[in-house]
Order: C-alpha cells, then structure tokens, then sequence
C-alpha cells in the first residue's frame, strides 16, 4: 500500500466511522461509574460524528439516500442511525447528570427513568422515519391497535408495574422496614422492583408479593419513624378479685419487666367484665421489633409468677374442666412449700429435705424504697421473693445509685453468693414495690447439705449459671471473671466443711 492509497483510506467516512466508533466504545469503557465524564465522551462522540456527516454532506434529519451503491447507502444508514442514538445518549446522560432530586431520590430516580425512555422511543421513531423512510403515523396506529391486544395480554403485570409506580411515589415503606399486609403477612422489605417487593418473614423466609396486591390491600409500616416498636398482651383473669386489684397486680408485672423501655411508660387497661373473665391489657414499647417475641415470653412468665403470688387465677374456657388439686398441695399447702418447688436452685432436694427447709423459712416484708441489702454486703440468708419487685443496682464509689441492672419477680432469690460461696452482693436489692420475702437462713441449708453432701455438685451448677448472668449484667457484655463449677463446688464445701 503506498502513501496515496493510505491517505484514502485515512479521509474515507467509513474508516473514520469506525474509528470513531471504537473509540467511543473504548471511552465509554474507561469512564465506566462516572456519569459526568460519560456524558462528556457522549457529547463528544455526537459532535464529531455531526461534523463527519455533515462534512459528507449526509443530513441525518432527512430521507435523501442518494445514488450510490449498496455498501455506501448501508454505510449511510448505519451511521444515521448513530446519529440518531448518539443524540439519545447526550440527552440521557444530561438528565442522569443534572436532573437530580436531592431531597426525594427514589422519586427523582423514578422520573429519569421515564425521561430517558421516552428520549429512547423518540430515537427508535426517528430512525424508522428518517433512516428506514417508513410512515411512523401509520406506524404508531398499528402499534396503537398491538400495544391494545398486548395490554389486554399483559393486563396483571402492567398492573403490577404502575402499582409500583404509585408505591415509590408514595412511599409507604422503604427498604429496611417492617410492613404488615391486610391478610397476615408480614416481614422486613429487603428489595422493591417495578414489579413486586419481597419480604424477609420471622422465620427467614423470603415472600414475594405482587406491587398490584400492595396497592389494593391495607398497609401497617410497624417501623415507624424510629425503631422503636408497640406491642400488647390480653390477660383473662377469673372475677375472684376486684378489677382494681388485677390491675395493679398487672401493672407490677409492668413494673418487674426488664425487656420493656421504660419510656414512653408502659400501661394497663381493663378492657372486659363479664361472669367468666375480666379482660385485662397490657401495652408496653420495646427498643426494636425483633425484641417484641423476647418482652411477650417474659410478660407471660411475669403474669403467672405475679398473679400466683397475688391469688389471681387465670381465667380458662366455659368448658374446660376444673383440674384437680394435686396430693402434693394438699400435703404441702404452705407458702414456702410453694416456693421452693418453683426454683431450680432446690429442684434437686427430695422431699424430706425440702420440708425440712420449707419448716425453717422466716417471712419479712419491707416498704418500697427500702434498701434491703446493700452492695457488698455479705449475706447470711438465701432470700426468696414472695410478692413484689426488687430492683437489682449498681451503686459507684459514693453509694449513690447509678444504673438499674436488672428486676426480681417473685420466685427469683438472691443473697445466694454470700451463703454458698462467702462472696460479697455485686449491687444493691432495692424493693421497688412493698416485697414480702422468705428468709432461709445459712446453718438451715448446712443441715440439708450435711444430709446429702452430693447436693453440693448440682447447686454448683446452678449457682454458675447465676454468677455468670450477674457478671455479664455488670461488664455490659463482658470482662466478668469465668466461674467453674468444680470451683465454686470446693469453695461450697470448703465454707460449709463438708468432706471431698
């Protein structure tokens, strides 16, 4: 190839066409993420394909072909057509670029979708009428009459599409929310398309729901403006107490939950009365939604500890059976009989033994406010909550109080630290309400432990489950010291003297 034949080569259209091309494809490819920089290649791409054109006299807002052989006459249309999708492409990327909505993006991002497909369409109909020299009118009626046939076709999924449309405009919910849909589904949205939103359930599970069933159906965003979540419990009481009386019983419970925010403050209503029940409910806020199940259990366990301490019996169906009264009550129908069958600290004990400690049990009551042990304070007597709250607190250096760790119900125990191990309170029992507790003093339970030194392995480990709850109460998450079993076993025996 000489230099007059590369020369040509160089000035003929189609080669500058295609380098033209290669290299906005080499362009788009390194500016690839960069919406500003992309709109400049486009820009610069449109121009200089307009000056090739122009500069061959090529009018791409014509139908004029000319005379020339086939390969030029498609060489001519397909560089037209660029023109055309070059243009597209400016006007795209323009409204990617400066078409913004800062303070409603899903909106703004909703309405550049739509721009940038209607500056497509009008490319496509300026390609078939000024490249292809069809008759668009005649054109678009007959796509009128398909796009008829076509919706008539696709009537659930166009339904679906707006529905969507109207969602992200309306924004109900967004991604990270919990939603219940009219019907009983419910979950946290982890994805929303223009066809339909899927759903995180309770159980993991992923559930997809058409943008057309959203739209019809009603809508309960349990998110919020803030994480915190409502939630409630019905109680059905026998009316062998006042209304009054449940009430205040239920709001102690209110008062002893630890899983419940204290603010907004929880409330109690009675909602019924008739001659089988009295309906109580009890609303109550938690930090987030997936603590709702966690503060439920602990309400209930709540309800059944407080009423059985109050003498309030759960109301059952019209046609339920009475259940009998077990031998074992009628035996043992004392009150710290009852007490130590519920705690698992004394589940080992046999009969025997636990009468013998039931028969050495000493009832103290104390005024609300009064501090009932102080921190550090070394504990001669396992104490046993009968009624009331007993709040759990760490005091600082000045015995001012600091921070509430936690709330006693009845059937919950402390003092247990200094009676089997010899160890000091790690904060202060505070009774929040008048507390009636049991009292069992340290030589009673050296009498049972004498008896059956064996007892000494299965309170160990009890007693380290329950050194390690108040050790990660009081690091916030960690920094207590491990306790062993077999080591708070030999601290046992060595305080009681018991042989190995």
């Amino acid at each position: 190839m000489n230099f007059g034949d590369a020369l040509r080569l160089i000035f003929d259209p189609i080669t500058q066409f295609a380098a033209l091309v290669i290299a906005l494809v080499v362009a788009r490819t390194l500016v690839s993420g960069h919406p500003t920089n992309r709109f400049i290649v486009h820009v610069a791409f449109f121009a200089f394909l307009t000056l090739l054109l122009v500069g061959h006299d090529v009018a791409p807002w014509t139908t004029v072909l000319g005379d020339e052989g086939l390969a030029h006459r498609t060489f001519i249309g397909i560089a037209k057509a660029s023109w055309w999708a070059g243009g597209a492409m400016v006007l795209a990327s323009s409204v990617r670029v400066f078409l913004i909505f800062e303070r409603k993006p899903r909106e703004g991002r909703l309405i550049q979708d739509l721009l940038v497909a209607f500056i497509y369409l009008g490319a496509a109909l300026s390609i078939i009428a000024f490249v292809f020299d069809l008759p668009v009118r005649t054109l678009v009626a007959t796509s009128g009459v398909f796009a008829i046939v076509l919706g008539l076709a696709l009537q659930s999924t166009l339904n679906d599409v707006f529905s969507g449309i109207a969602l992200n405009l309306g924004r109900p919910y967004s991604v990270g929310d919990w939603i219940e849909v009219e019907g009983g589904v419910r979950g946290q949205v982890v994805e929303t398309n223009w066809r339909s939103t899927h759903l995180l359930n309770d159980t993991n599970d992923l559930v997809i729901v058409p943008n057309s069933t959203l739209a019809k159906a009603t809508l309960t965003n349990l998110t919020g403006s803030d994480s915190v979540h409502g939630s409630k419990v019905v109680i059905r009481a026998l009316p062998t107490r006042t209304p009054a009386a449940i009430e205040e019983t239920m709001r102690t419970v209110l008062l002893s939950a630890n899983s419940i925010l204290k603010f907004p403050p929880p409330s109690v209503s009675v909602t019924g009365l008739d001659g089988s029940a009295i309906e109580v409910e009890l609303s109550f806020k938690v930090a987030s939604l997936g603590q709702t199940g966690i503060a439920k259990n602990e309400i209930f366990d709540l309800v059944y500890r407080h009423a059985k301490a109050a003498g309030i019996q759960l109301s059952t169906s019209a046609n339920a059976p009475m259940e009998p009264v077990s031998g074992e009550l009628l035996k043992h129908p004392g009150t710290p009989w009852r007490l130590l069958t519920s705690i698992p600290l004394f589940s080992a004990l046999t009969e025997d033994e636990m009468e013998t400690v039931a028969n050495s049990m000493t009832r103290c009551t104390f005024k609300k406010g009064v501090v009932i042990a102080p921190q550090n304070a070394s504990m001669t007597s396992l104490m046993i909550v009968r009624s009331g709250v007993v709040s759990v607190e760490l005091d600082n250096e000045d015995g001012v109080r600091r921070e509430e760790l936690t709330k006693l119900a009845p059937g919950d125990l402390f003092g247990e630290r200094g009676v089997l191990m010899g160890a000091p309170e790690p904060a202060t029992m505070r009774a929040l309400t008048f507390v009636v507790v049991y009292e069992i003093a340290k030589e009673h339970l050296a009498s049972v432990m004498h008896e059956r030194p064996a007892l000494v392995e299965e309170l160990s480990q009890l007693l380290a489950k329950r050194v390690e709850t108040e050790e990660h109460l009081k690091a916030e998450g960690g920094g207590g010291a491990e306790i062993h079993p077999p080591t708070l076993a030999a601290k046992i025996r060595h305080l009681f003297r018991l042989p190995h």
